[in-house]
């Protein structure tokens, strides 16, 4: 039991760091992406720059957001499991 319980944390753990590598991967490209065209689009008509930059942000965050879900859940896998306190009792923290 304590060895599938060091496993699963094994498990829980890389897939966590997966997870959140991934996410900061596609929202990074992501908000370079959306950069680039609003900076492209304030180039073209430098009178729009407002509402542009007020749409950018919003997006933006929009964006951030999916990336701080990803990092919620990598935390849930590490930190919430089942088998908590068998692994916490194996690395003597209990």
């Amino acid at each position: 039991m304590e060895a599938q319980a060091l496993q699963f944390f094994i498990a829980c753990a890389t897939a966590a760091g997966f997870g959140i590598a991934i996410a900061a991967f596609g929202c990074g490209i992501g908000q370079g992406m959306g950069l680039k065209a609003a900076v492209e689009g304030i180039a073209r008509n430098p009178e729009s720059s407002g509402k542009v930059t007020v749409t950018m942000l919003i997006g933006l965050a929009m964006i951030e957001s999916l990336c701080i879900y990803a990092l919620v859940v990598s935390l849930i896998l590490i930190f919430v499991h089942p088998q908590r306190n068998i692994i916490a009792a194996l690395l003597g923290a209990h």
